[in-house]
């Protein structure tokens, strides 16, 4: 009889694929525990400037899909790697209230797929797992913890969460390892003979040793017996019982990638029918603990909280939003009842809560509407100072992928962060960091908090928190001399961890394009992201394009450090970058209302189009500027297009205006105010804009019928042709660069409030780096700012004459 039942277990065992590997090699390997103020996703994306502010009219631009990467490799391990889920892919679905593309810069996106954005975009987006150059294997040391959190701590706030998650606190009473060997012979005496409530308590008191001597018990041969028996007796184990041993399977610290555990997930979701939602919410609870994806058991949670929407509460909500969080997946048949049920229960919500509610939003990328954001936000807001230091790190994470302007969370945050900043980890001040930058937020308070704790915490950065931490504080315009050790001591943290690059290149690239912004250069990591062989690393990345972060680097260089000896690009690839972003330019930037009509002004007042070329003088900072050149009497003297890096072609040239040859052919009629025409006369003393400030009354400007007399003021002054040669007349020059030649080169600049600190004159990181490179290159800037040029473009064709007239010719003093 024996005979006959084993002969009836081996087929079984064949139709197991791997199991009897696992039985014969007994695997076991230590399941990490999840650090979650870590981001689990495995890319880094592009910081890219989208979004809107309630609070007015400053906009943020930011593109979602610049963060969108391939799916992961592995749909077993749902332990933490070394990427962030802050650089987790976005969905294609965007939130209705992100708004529309910065006019005014070349989007260049590590993705392919980029599309629109003010600043340089940053790749955070990558695969887990790239291919690695054999010539160069990377072997990551694990970075020590600095600070550590409890990203489960929202579930001692409500005791319903009992019955749904699994407490790490209550572990059971530890037994002698002598009593664990009893436990084991008697699996092996009873074998065949045992019944399935003997399985589940084998388990249920083998997960009582001493987690020291886990790996002992799972490497033993009887251990290995027990999981075969368990598996015969799979679909005779009652729930309860199913969750008993799925509990055990925690203690005992099971490999997330065990064979035998996709059985236990099948059979769960088999019975998902006849599962109470508090029990399959528990289920995914432990399969979170293991550490194991399981998406055809999440499914099932799924289908059935669509089922039982209505019967949710708090902790049921919350538990399920962190469920989904961890998963990085939120269907999207529920997005619109989670959303629902959140605002019905948000006032209910305890500070732990909210945090975890805004990571699981964060972490699945999901969407919510402009309202329910804002709602989320202020509930936060109410009780700040109850939140732990984690639950604040999340909500900035929603805060940066929303992208929604929240005035009095980022005040509260000029208050919380230098309170809190000298017991937080570094991965917490970089998302604190990384937030600020995303929102152009500039705040001293919070950024020299940072600065101060940062330099302490350099032997537990990462390279990723490293880089981000420079391009943050480099786009915000951080100087170096506001904290002499910051970037000092970053810029060693990379050199400690720069075998990393080896497997992420793009964080060095992002580290030193940080530094670049506030002039800080260190050649041996320049010459290691230059050199031939990390070129040809960064090419390879299939999910990354980081041609684009390449030729920045490079032309800064170029232009920074004329004595650079050092590797450079080769001359195909830096034209081959150049031409893609010039491409991308024509058909985007190019094409903006804003600049095409100061191109068509421009070249009214200068006589034509051969006076105006609408061009990327520098490709690598990847915006376009309007570039005019005058001689040594100040008059303009044609743009040579054969001159330029690239041509424009005579349809993105042509105007829609009709092209006047100079203000003498001008018949146009305009009341002009008193205070309009001592700006138009006497320019060289005018300091204020041309448009009157929000409390200023405004000009009473309004069109009427030229005379024969060419009188067009109500005043009876009359438009003679010594007014039309004042009009006209170039101011003196000044010291404004000239070249060889004795021809003043100026770059006219159709700038945006995104190239700007939120509320603020300070130019971003990549901006600020332009506006030098661009006086290297011997171009004197004038700017068109966002503030004067918008409101003129309602205005008459005379007065955008004379507002740009005064601009190019004040800007030679």
């Amino acid at each position: 009889m024996a005979a006959s039942v084993l002969c009836r277990r081996v087929p079984r065992l064949r139709c197991l694929p791997g199991l009897r590997k696992d039985f014969t090699k007994a695997k076991h390997v230590s399941v990490k525990q999840a650090d979650e103020t870590d981001d689990h996703e495995g890319k880094k994306g592009i910081l890219q400037h989208q979004g809107a502010s309630p609070q007015g009219d400053y906009r943020l631009y930011y593109n979602p899909s610049s963060y969108h990467h391939s799916v992961r490799n592995s749909a077993t391990s749902w332990s933490q790697t070394d990427n962030d889920e802050d650089d987790q892919c976005l969905p294609t679905l965007a939130p209705s209230f992100w708004q529309q593309s910065n006019r005014y810069s070349v989007s260049c996106s590590r993705q392919l797929s980029s599309s629109k954005n003010t600043l340089l975009d940053l790749a955070f987006n990558k695969d887990p797992e790239p291919e690695m150059p054999s010539v160069s294997p990377y072997h990551r040391e694990p970075t020590q913890p600095d600070v550590k959190v409890d990203s489960r701590a929202f579930m001692k706030c409500r005791p319903e969460y009992a019955s749904m998650t699994l407490d790490f606190t209550q572990r059971p009473h530890p037994i002698e390892w002598k009593e664990a060997l009893r436990l084991l012979q008697k699996v092996a005496v009873l074998r065949g003979r045992m019944k399935p409530s003997d399985v589940s308590q084998f388990f249920v008191e083998l997960s009582h040793l001493h987690r020291d001597k886990m790996s002992l018990v799972r490497s033993d041969q009887r251990f290995v017996i027990l999981l075969r028996y368990s598996v015969e007796h799979l679909r005779l184990l009652t729930q309860p019982q199913l969750l008993e041993v799925l509990q055990s399977f925690v203690w005992l610290k099971m490999p997330s990638d065990h064979t035998v555990l996709s059985l236990y997930e099948a059979e769960l979701s088999r019975r998902a029918n006849q599962m109470s939602l508090h029990q399959l919410l528990f289920a995914a609870d432990l399969w979170r603990c293991i550490g194991r994806q399981v998406p055809q058991f999440l499914q099932h949670l799924f289908d059935s909280v669509r089922l039982h929407v209505g019967q949710m509460g708090v902790p049921e909500l919350v538990q399920l939003l962190y469920i989904m969080g961890e998963a990085r997946q939120c269907p999207k048949n529920l997005i619109h009842p989670v959303e629902q049920l959140l605002m019905r229960h948000l006032q209910q919500l305890h500070p732990e809560e909210v945090g975890t509610v805004c990571l699981g939003i964060f972490k699945t990328q999901t969407s919510l509407s402009e309202s329910a954001v804002t709602h989320i936000f202020d509930k936060a807001h109410s009780f700040v100072e109850e939140m732990s230091d984690f639950a604040i790190v999340n909500v900035l994470k929603l805060l940066r992928f929303s992208y929604l302007l929240h005035k009095a969370w980022l005040q509260a945050m000029a208050r919380e962060v230098p309170q809190r900043a000298h017991r937080m980890g570094v991965k917490g001040l970089m998302h604190v960091a990384l937030t600020c930058s995303a929102l152009h937020y500039h705040d001293d308070n919070i950024l020299l908090a940072i600065a101060e704790r940062v330099p302490s915490l350099v032997p537990h950065c990462r390279s990723k928190d490293s880089c981000k931490l420079l391009w943050a504080f480099g786009t915000l315009g951080f100087l170096p001399d506001q904290n002499p050790s910051f970037y000092p001591s970053l810029t060693e943290a990379l050199r400690i961890r720069k075998a990393e690059f080896q497997r992420y290149p793009e964080h060095l690239l992002t580290g030193l394009l940080g530094l670049a912004f506030v002039s800080e250069f260190p050649e041996d990591l320049i010459t290691l992201a230059l050199s031939p062989e990390f070129v040809n690393l960064a090419l390879k990345s299939a999910q990354l394009e980081l041609k684009k972060d390449l030729f920045t680097l490079d032309e800064t260089v170029a232009l920074e450090l004329p004595r650079w000896s050092g590797p450079r690009l080769s001359s195909e690839l830096r034209e081959e970058v150049a031409e893609m972003l010039w491409k991308f330019a024509q058909s985007d930037v190019c094409q903006k209302a804003e600049v095409l009509e100061a191109e068509s002004v421009l070249q009214d007042l200068l006589g034509g189009e051969k006076f105006v070329c609408k061009r990327m003088i520098l490709p690598h900072t990847r915006s376009i500027d309007l570039e005019v050149h005058l001689n040594s009497s100040g008059q303009p003297v044609p743009v040579n297009p054969a001159s330029h890096t690239v041509t424009l072609t005579p349809e993105n040239t042509s105007s829609t205006f009709p092209s006047y040859q100079g203000w003498g052919r001008m018949n146009v009629g305009v009341t002009i105010t008193e205070d309009l025409l001592a700006q138009i006369i006497n320019a060289k003393n005018t300091t204020e804009p041309l448009t009157p400030s929000p409390t200023a009354e405004p000009a009473s400007l309004h069109r009427v019928e030229p005379d024969e007399g060419g009188r067009l003021f109500d005043t009876g002054l009359d438009l003679t042709s010594d007014i039309i040669k004042t009009l006209a007349k170039p101011s003196s020059r000044g010291s404004a660069p000239q070249d060889t030649n004795g021809t003043v080169k100026l770059a006219i600049q159709v700038s945006s409030r995104n190239h700007y600190c939120y509320h603020s004159q300070q130019l971003l990181g990549l901006h600020a780096m332009k506006r030098r490179h661009l006086k290297l290159a011997g171009y004197t800037v004038v700017e068109l700012s966002y503030q004067e040029w918008a409101p003129m473009l309602r205005k008459s064709r005379a007065e955008k004459l004379a507002h740009l007239h005064c601009k190019i010719y004040n800007g030679l003093q």
